[in-house]
This record gives C-alpha cells, sequence and structure tokens, in this order.
C-alpha cells in the first residue's frame, strides 16, 4: 500500500519513488510484478499524472522497474542487481571506515548525511 503525506517536506514523486522501492527491495513487489499505469496510480492516489511519471522514470533508471512499451512497467530483475551493488559498496565502505579508524557511530552519521544528500534534486 502506497501512503502520500501531503504535509511532508518529502516531494510526493519521492515519497512514491522511496516506497516502490522499498517494496521491491523487501520483494513485496516480486519480479515480474506488473505496475499501475501512470495515469491509474495518479488516479488513484490523488497525483499529477507527471509526479507518478518522475518516480517510475526514477525507478527505471535505478534498474528496479522496466518498461516495456504499451504493455506496461513491470519489476526487474534488475533491483536484485541494484540490491547486491549496494550491499559490495557496503562492504567496500565498511572496510575503509575500519582501515582509516573511524567509529561505527560516526560511519551512520556519515551514510545517513550522504542518503540525505543523495534524495535531494
Amino acid at each position: 500500500m502506497i501512503v502520500i503525506d501531503a504535509a511532508s517536506p518529502t516531494p510526493p514523486y519521492e515519497q512514491l519513488r522511496a516506497q516502490l522501492a522499498r517494496q521491491i527491495q523487501g520483494r513485496t513487489l516480486a519480479v515480474g510484478t506488473r505496475l499501475p499505469t501512470i495515469r491509474r496510480l495518479a488516479a488513484d492516489l490523488g497525483l499529477a499524472v507527471n509526479t507518478v511519471g518522475r518516480a517510475y522514470r526514477e525507478l527505471e533508471e535505478a534498474g528496479l522497474i522496466e518498461t516495456r512499451g504499451r504493455a506496461g512497467s513491470f519489476v526487474s530483475a534488475g533491483g536484485e542487481q541494484s540490491l547486491e551493488q549496494a550491499r559490495r559498496a557496503a562492504h567496500d565502505y565498511a572496510a575503509v571506515v575500519a582501515r582509516v579508524g573511524i567509529d561505527a557511530a560516526e560511519a551512520i552519521r556519515i551514510v545517513k548525511a550522504a542518503l540525505g544528500q543523495a534524495s535531494t534534486p
């Protein structure tokens, strides 16, 4: 279930993108699952078509979904690859943190700050 909080400082497209990404990466949405059309999802959520379109484009750029023309948008097997890529990057980061002597709490603060910057358009 997707919930968009109109009072949130996070833009609606980012709320939608993040929720779908979590569902894909958490395997709530399985590989091959057909997503609602952009127009349908926009109507269901009370969002502009362009807002949903932007979320879908960003998910596609991340390899989490693929669009097959008029057939629609589907959860991509690339989502598994993206998750594995993130795991490898986290492992590499942990090795660097250990090598330079940064404690775990500071390393997590660094990641949180980087994630906050990455989600800013």
